[in-house]
């Protein structure tokens, strides 16, 4: 089957499928599923802006409320995983993942489903340090910290995964698994990307956890987003046994959803011709998630998870086959995942704004039913339950306080990474930054106006599709500069004709109109991440 990987949507869904729809109008290529590796931005109305960390003036409405109030219907079935910008608040009601729209799922803090047999799992979030022994303790309304520890992968999140044992078809991460740069075309990326240098010299840039399951899943694929350029990699993973047979991943990073951008590929994914068309839930994590139930936490103590080294009566919690079995009898053997989306906000309405909308913690209707099918405990009732509990003893106010003192974490324990580079330390251009000159943005701000009730011509604008075969032949050694051009040539019998669509002058969407897209900035720090100038191109 055909499957379109988009990196950073950043809420442009009218985008994102229109871009589609011109490739199956134009080539006859139309994709079965859509994958968002982030920054998907599921934004209902002006209290889910103030829920995303980002300064006030990249705060837009967007699209996404159209598809969540029913005006739109997604046209092809999309997963995704979260990012660093998104709508917290609204993600947060599904922590086991679910609907947020007709057709769109979100896979949760981490998540495994099947689709026509390909098994497909994600990790939403990116990596810091200082919050990743926490517990999922942050409930909107949000502060200056929990507006952005929310979105910080966890280690409970991570043991999870880790107790898999059948193999991934494709994974998805937001940032990247550290060290994955070693497997590509190095000296291309730092060509594109030169601030990206130290981090990578250093052996610092992107995500130890993801880094981890990369090793332990092993998986065929393995998409991310987050750093805003398209890099291609393949790595051959070592053996533990001679009876174990060699395992390889094609690891690729797209970029964000803007014009002249490869923010989106399609790739031929191996399915089961006999498999339905509906998305199915996964059967051994169903089977992990119970086994791990035990070990949800909602503080903000720092923990480590249960491992074999003397202190931890249990530290395997993977899946046997009697509980999978137990699993599947309790579906009645049906795995298809019910299409239960409700609504639980009100919807944007461009002709009444609601500019002081305030966000509230809410329970999930979806979640209710997925905790009382399986036994699982409901992470949000939880929270609620010890904010009620600690109100009553005037405790949890008061952590909120120790919280905002101490923001880095330097009070804590080391994590057991040493590092933390997963955003970046150097500054990247075209990453949306929250240090902002005069410190951080008002959280009661926020930016309502729609995007165009009448989208542009994609067809003249969008030249960043490409269909990418079966083998990403990239080799791993990094003396060989010509990899990714080596994997962009392979793929030319199969790719979009860019040819034509770039023989006439494109004309960017959403672009500055003054005609001074070719001026190099003096600034570049702090430029929006929707500008359609080309920055790349002044660097």
């Amino acid at each position: 089957m055909k499957v379109a990987v988009a990196g950073c949507c950043h809420g442009a869904l009218d985008k994102m499928y229109e871009t589609l729809e011109l490739l199956q109008r134009r080539h006859n290529v139309r994709p079965d599923l859509l994958l968002c590796c982030g920054d998907f931005q599921a934004v209902r109305n002006e209290a889910d802006l103030r829920c995303m960390a980002v300064p006030a003036k990249y705060r837009h409405m967007q699209t996404f409320y159209r598809y969540y109030s029913g005006e739109k219907k997604a046209p092809v079935l999309t997963v995704f995983i979260g990012g660093n910008h998104e709508a917290s608040n609204h993600l947060q009601e599904l922590p086991y993942g679910g609907w947020v729209a007709p057709n769109i799922y979100y896979l949760g803090y981490a998540g495994v489903v099947r689709f026509r047999g390909v098994r497909i799992g994600g990790i939403s979030g990116i990596f810091k340090s200082h919050d990743y022994r926490k517990g999922h303790f942050e409930c909107p309304p949000y502060n200056q910290q929990t507006i952005r520890s929310a979105y910080h992968v966890r280690n409970i999140e991570v043991f999870k995964l880790k107790q898999l044992k059948r193999p991934i078809d494709i994974f998805m991460s937001h940032d990247w698994p550290r060290s994955i740069y070693h497997y590509g075309n190095k000296k291309q990326l730092l060509k594109m990307k030169s601030f990206f240098r130290q981090e990578v010299e250093s052996n610092t840039l992107g995500s130890p956890a993801a880094s981890e399951l990369l090793q332990h899943l092993k998986p065929t694929y393995w998409f991310s987003a987050h750093l805003h350029v398209k890099f291609a990699a393949f790595m051959q993973h070592q053996t533990n046994s001679k009876e174990e047979l060699p395992k390889a991943t094609k690891f690729l990073a797209l970029d964000k959803c803007l014009p002249h951008r490869d923010f989106l590929q399609i790739i031929d994914i191996e399915h089961d011709p006999s498999a339905g068309d509906s998305l199915e839930y996964d059967a051994e994590w169903i089977a992990v998630l119970k086994a791990t139930n035990s070990l949800v936490n909602v503080t903000q103590s720092s923990w480590n998870m249960p491992e074999k080294n003397g202190l931890h009566a249990k530290w395997d919690y993977s899946a046997t086959e009697e509980a999978i079995k137990e699993v599947l009898e309790e579906l009645n053997h049906n795995l298809k995942i019910p299409c239960n989306f409700t609504l639980t906000a009100a919807c944007y309405d461009p002709s009444k704004p609601q500019k002081h909308m305030e966000p509230v913690h809410t329970i999930n209707p979806q979640t209710t039913e997925f905790c009382a099918q399986f036994g699982l405990t409901d992470i949000n009732d939880r929270i609620q339950q010890a904010k009620e509990e600690g109100a009553v003893r005037g405790e949890y106010e008061e952590e909120e306080e120790e919280e905002e003192m101490d923001s880095t974490g330097s009070a804590e324990e080391p994590s057991e990474y040493n590092t933390d580079n997963s955003g970046l330390s150097s500054i990247n251009p075209d990453e949306i930054m929250l240090d902002e000159e005069g410190g951080d943005e008002d959280l009661s701000t926020c930016s309502v106006d729609p995007s165009p009730d009448h989208p542009p011509d994609f067809s003249a604008s969008f030249s960043d599709i490409r269909i990418m075969p079966d083998s990403m032949a990239v080799s791993s050694d990094d003396a060989m500069d010509s990899t990714n051009e080596e994997l962009e040539k392979s793929s030319v019998s199969k790719q979009v004709e860019e040819k034509s669509l770039s023989e006439r002058p494109l004309k960017r969407i959403g672009g500055n109109e003054n005609g001074n897209s070719g001026i190099k900035k003096i600034k570049r720090r702090n430029q929006a991440i929707y500008a359609a100038e080309d920055e790349d191109k002044t660097e």
